[in-house]
C-alpha cells in the first residue's frame, strides 16, 4: 500500500488547478472533462473532482467547506522560504488563516484558505 493522492472537492476545477499553479507554482498535469484534474506534486498528487463528479462517488453525500470555516483537513506544503510563499498565495487571492510564526519545535508555519475554501498549511521542513 503507498498514498496515491488527496482529491479536494471543488465548484471549478479549472479555477482550483488555476489557483494553485499561479499561487504555489505546481504544473497541470491534466484536465479531464468529467470534472477531474491533477497536478504535479510529486510521488503523492493533488487531484481536484468537480462536486458533480464526486456525488456520484458518494451518493449519500458529504461535508462542504464553507467560506466560514473550513474542514478539519489540510493540505501541507512545505517551503524554503515561508514568508514569501505566504505573501504570494494572498497576492493570488487566498485569504490569510495564521501569519508565519515560528514554532517551539523549530519550524515556521503559516495557513491560507483558498478561493475555493481548501485549508492549506505553508511550513518550512521540520528538523
Amino acid at each position: 500500500m503507498k498514498f496515491g493522492y488527496t482529491i479536494v472537492f471543488t465548484d471549478d476545477v479549472e479555477q482550483s488547478i488555476a489557483f494553485f499553479e499561479k499561487a504555489f507554482g505546481f504544473k497541470r498535469r491534466f484536465i479531464h472533462e468529467s470534472g477531474y484534474g491533477e497536478l504535479e506534486t510529486g510521488a503523492t498528487a493533488l487531484a481536484f473532482a468537480a462536486h458533480r463528479l464526486a456525488r456520484t462517488n458518494l451518493p449519500k453525500g458529504y461535508i462542504t467547506s464553507t467560506k466560514d470555516q473550513p474542514l478539519g483537513v489540510e493540505i501541507g506544503l512545505v517551503s524554503d522560504d515561508v514568508e514569501a510563499d505566504y505573501q504570494r498565495a494572498l497576492a493570488c487571492g487566498a485569504m490569510s488563516i495564521s501569519a508565519p510564526s515560528s514554532k517551539p519545535w523549530g519550524q515556521t508555519v503559516s495557513y491560507v484558505r483558498c478561493p475555493d475554501g481548501t485549508l492549506v498549511e505553508i511550513c518550512s521542513a521540520i528538523g
